[in-house]
């Protein structure tokens, strides 16, 4: 059994942002070498999350309005109490996946025909990590 890792960085131009890192992920597979395995991806922040969903702009554009309808951004929140204003952006994360686990066949994601990874910010603008962990056989 081996392991590999490698972070993602990413820093978004908007506070709320969906960024397609399919490709991204893929890359971090064919260089782990593992031909047969699992792929485990988290954003290293309680303010971002990682779905696995249709890369079809209307539906990421619902996404983005069904999230701010069950946590809308708004004064109010206690945790705003504490000095900050991203209350809304720790529900939003939460209602999505935190991480995702991948099936690696051939050395490739093995993923449905219409499944894309995606990286969610709710309080970007700001340097942010991602974990990618290959967990398989050479």
């Amino acid at each position: 059994m081996k392991s590999y890792t490698e972070y993602l960085v990413f820093e978004t131009k908007r506070r709320k942002e969906m960024v397609h890192i399919t490709d991204h992920v893929e890359e971090v597979v064919r260089r782990s070498g593992i031909r047969d395995g699992l792929c485990f991806v988290s954003p290293m922040h309680i303010t971002a999350a990682i779905y696995v969903n249709d890369l079809e702009s209307g539906l990421i554009e619902d996404i983005g309005k069904w999230l701010e309808e069950l946590a809308p951004e708004r004064p109010g929140y206690k945790h705003h109490q504490t000095g900050e204003d991203n209350a809304d952006a720790h529900l939003k994360a939460l209602l999505l996946h935190h991480e995702t686990t991948l099936p690696v066949t051939d050395s490739k994601l093995d993923l449905g025909t219409w499944q894309r990874v995606f990286y969610a910010e709710f309080d970007g603008q700001r340097r942010k990590r991602v974990i990618v962990k290959v967990l398989g056989v050479e």
